[in-house]
């Protein structure tokens, strides 16, 4: 079950956008169960009958997409300073949202999707769903850095929920380092290594869950086959 904000429902059923939504729920055009709603008012479109001038709200259509975000695009429907969005990269579907932000200048694999209940279940830090980045550094050795990702790095004095770091030396004095995190603090990398001493000079997701960048150019996008969209879905059990 996951109930929301009405006009969220109907925003992603594709009735109308946020803002017409409320209008319709002011004038007294909603009902849930029967009752005719108020602005304040939350359902569940799983389980609770929402009706639209008397016609019951059908559900969008499901969908589940892949996208390589480009570094500088933003992760949002619209930006104050007339930045690129994801949502200009990839095709109009009513109810699409994206499952957990990246940064601007961070790119690589990004979800978006329809389904409301799984993009709690992949974002939400108990379920422990994992997340695998690979960042380009630089300031320390790639001994040093292995030597500091052997014990429990804290972040706000919590130890960053991290599994499998690998660390491989490269031309110029970097070194690329791929973790693994079961977590989702906002910049949780780039703070990682911020309090390592890193300079950070190239980040990108690689994987979320069971769907993996793979060779996805920057800015191209792709529908999830159906075997990862049920991996995806058995991580409700």
């Amino acid at each position: 079950m996951t109930t929301m904000r009405l006009q969220r429902a109907l925003a992603r059923a594709g009735v109308r956008s946020r803002r017409a939504a409320e209008t319709l729920i002011e004038e007294g055009r909603v009902r849930v169960n029967g009752r005719v709603a108020t602005l304040g008012s939350s359902a569940d479109p799983e389980t609770d009958r929402i009706t639209v001038d008397g016609k019951p709200l059908r559900p969008a259509a499901s969908a589940w997409i892949a996208l390589n975000k480009p570094v500088g695009c933003v992760v949002s429907r619209h930006d104050a300073e007339g930045r690129a969005t994801v949502f200009q990269l990839v095709p109009s579907v009513p109810g699409l949202t994206y499952v957990g932000r990246l940064d601007v200048m961070t790119g690589g694999l990004l979800l978006l999707t329809t389904d409301g209940t799984l993009v709690h279940r992949l974002t939400h830090p108990r379920y422990e769903v994992e997340k695998t980045y690979r960042v380009r550094v630089h300031g320390r050795s790639a001994a040093e850095i292995r030597t500091s990702l052997a014990r429990p790095v804290l972040v706000d004095g919590r130890a960053v929920a991290m599994q499998r770091p690998t660390v491989r030396p490269v031309d110029g004095g970097s070194t690329d380092v791929q973790l693994v995190l079961t977590e989702g603090r906002n910049r949780i990398v780039r703070r990682l290594c911020e309090v390592l001493g890193l300079k950070v000079e190239r980040l990108t997701r690689i994987s979320h869950g069971p769907v993996q960048l793979g060779r996805l150019a920057p800015g191209a996008w792709r529908y999830l086959t159906p075997r990862e969209i049920a991996a995806l879905q058995a991580l409700r059990d």
